[in-house]
């Protein structure tokens, strides 16, 4: 018979960090989405707004769900945040693309449990998520012991701070739960005063549309002008919110090759990855989460970057793009041509 206690064991020995179990069902915080959505908070992400209802409750994508495990891994490396480098000229990167594509890495790992599972001889119905399907993740880890929701929205886990990968396996399973973690964010409030753009408009409310990790990511088009200069030497992501969190202060490290920055990725200059061909780029991206954003994408954000650069070479690679095989980076060149005339 399957028990949560056995089930946690084999997570770990797996590779997995940490192990909960949440009840499935309609949670109370699960609800906000659709108020968060309404406000405007999600932008051009229409997707959000196509599959709320399902959010609301995993029974909506498994019927039959009784469980949740949770699933949590860390992903800070030994590397310094981008905050303690002085380089205007360094491109930030968010931690969490600097290596493999956590999404193939951990739905590999996520599935071996699940057929480790099935091996025990239950009958039982059952689906895997790495953040990838119709899954309020942080509420279902939060009811499952791993952390509370930060006031950044991230979780929180009290030992190991907030660098996780966070997946899932809904099943029909009665498996017994764990207790829910708590705020421990007390009165801090630095990650809504560190937001260089105030994204995190009130505690535990996030306005995509101001976040960094939007508008380089998420946002498929043109960067607004009034917001490109708050990109500074942002590439894709940020982690600002993170980095500035007390609980990060002596976070757990993972020696996991897999979350490794390949050598392309290891803090490079915004300079260097400019002048890297298309081809190039498209390479270095390919098995990491850069491909979110796509060569446009990252051209594009490059090209805000050097705008916003001090670097006095700047001026010259950018005059030497050659315009016209694709309009949304060559308006983003031209801003940032302007920027330095």
């Amino acid at each position: 018979m399957l028990t949560s206690d056995a089930i946690k064991t084999r997570a770990l020995e797996i590779g997995f960090d940490l192990c909960g179990i949440a009840p499935a069902g309609a949670l109370p915080e699960l609800g906000f989405l659709r108020e968060w959505i309404d406000r405007g908070f999600a932008g051009t992400m229409q997707y959000m707004a196509r599959t709320a209802d399902r959010r609301a409750d995993v029974r909506s994508v498994l019927p039959s769900a009784r469980s949740v495990i949770s699933l949590g891994t860390v992903y800070n490396v030994d590397r310094p945040y981008s905050t303690e480098s002085a380089d205007p000229s360094e491109a930030r990167i968010a931690r969490y693309a600097w290596g493999t594509d956590y999404h193939q890495e951990l739905g590999t790992r996520t599935e071996n449990l699940l057929e480790w599972m099935r091996g025990a001889g239950e009958d039982f119905e059952a689906k895997v998520y790495v953040d990838t399907g119709p899954v309020q993740e942080r509420v279902y880890a939060q009811y499952a012991g791993l952390g509370w929701i930060g006031k950044n929205t991230c979780l929180i886990n009290p030992q190991r701070g907030s660098w996780l990968f966070l997946s899932e396996i809904l099943c029909s399973l009665a498996l017994d739960p764990d207790r829910p973690g708590f705020d421990q964010c007390g009165t801090c409030t630095l990650c809504l005063e560190a937001c260089p753009t105030g994204a995190i408009v009130e505690p535990w409310v996030l306005d995509a549309t101001r976040c960094l990790s939007y508008l380089t990511i998420e946002l498929k088009g043109s960067i607004p002008e009034s917001q490109r200069a708050d990109l500074r030497s942002h590439v894709f992501g940020c982690d600002i919110c993170q980095e500035v969190c007390p609980w990060n202060a002596t976070p757990a490290r993972s020696a996991d090759a897999a979350w490794l920055p390949r050598p392309a990725l290891d803090r490079p200059t915004v300079l260097a990855l400019w002048q890297r061909s298309d081809d190039e780029l498209d390479e270095m991206m390919q098995g990491t989460a850069l491909t979110r954003a796509g060569v446009t994408g990252l051209r594009r954000n490059l090209a805000v970057a050097l705008g916003n650069s001090g670097d006095p070479r700047a001026s010259n690679v950018l005059m030497q793009y050659a315009s016209g095989s694709n309009p949304l980076v060559d308006e983003h060149v031209e801003w940032a041509l302007s920027r330095r005339s």
